[in-house]
């Protein structure tokens, strides 16, 4: 949804349509993860460390279910030891 959306809003920094993106990660053998309630409530507990809401929830996912996430992003990277800065 957030590769899509930045897509769409054609400010170059995401050269990749959603459709792509997609097919790519489709073709990577990646499982995809619906957003559940459980990790939107979890988006609550988070502290401000980000304020983008599709990072957040990418967070609160990877802290419900549990996995690791893997980012550039070094603010994500604030919230646990399970978010791997890259």
């Amino acid at each position: 949804m957030g590769i899509a959306i930045k897509h769409s809003l054609g400010r170059g920094d995401m050269p990749v349509t959603g459709r792509d993106a997609m097919r790519y990660f489709e073709e990577s053998g990646y499982r995809f993860l619906s957003i559940d309630a459980e990790h939107a409530v979890a988006v609550e507990e988070l502290p401000a460390h980000h304020q983008d809401p599709f990072d957040r929830i990418l967070v609160a996912q990877a802290l419900v279910e549990p996995m690791r996430l893997m980012t550039h992003d070094p603010l994500m990277a604030l919230y646990c030891d399970t978010i791997i800065k890259i």
